[in-house]
């Protein structure tokens, strides 16, 4: 008896998606190399001690660029993308918007970035980013 699978084949827009989650975590985020990031993080919860959270961030957002590459659960995945990228600038155009990079303009970026992660894993054509192999059982 034959099944069917189907290999996961990243695409250039899963690299892309999973090195912004890169950079973000690694290296604002872990390494401080963008103070302002724990900026955020100590206005949005009121602590003068932000460091531990916004490097647990880091971790998180260095997860997710694993978690992307790796294709598993892809569609949850996006889904968790999409929310997290969705709360995060929103709450950060509500209390900080001086603090990010084009102020509140930054919802423009985050919009196309989640239309982007929408579209590569429930717009695309699917026949092209998968291989399908044939596995006895």
């Amino acid at each position: 008896m034959n099944f069917m699978r189907t290999q996961f084949i990243p695409t250039p827009l899963h690299y892309f998606g999973a090195s912004v989650w890169l950079i973000n975590g690694l290296f604002c985020k872990m390494l401080n190399l963008v103070p302002r990031h724990q900026e955020i993080v100590t206005r949005i919860l009121s602590t003068h001690n932000a460091r531990l959270l916004t490097v647990l961030i880091g971790l998180a957002e260095i997860a997710m660029a694993a978690w992307i590459l790796s294709g598993i659960r892809k569609r949850l995945n996006a889904v968790i993308q999409i929310l997290f990228i969705a709360t995060m600038n929103t709450i950060e155009f509500l209390v900080t918007p001086e603090l990010l990079l084009w102020g509140r303009a930054n919802a423009v970026f985050a919009l196309a970035f989640i239309m982007m992660i929408y579209y590569n894993e429930f717009r695309a054509d699917k026949k092209s980013i998968h291989q399908t192999a044939c596995y006895p059982s």
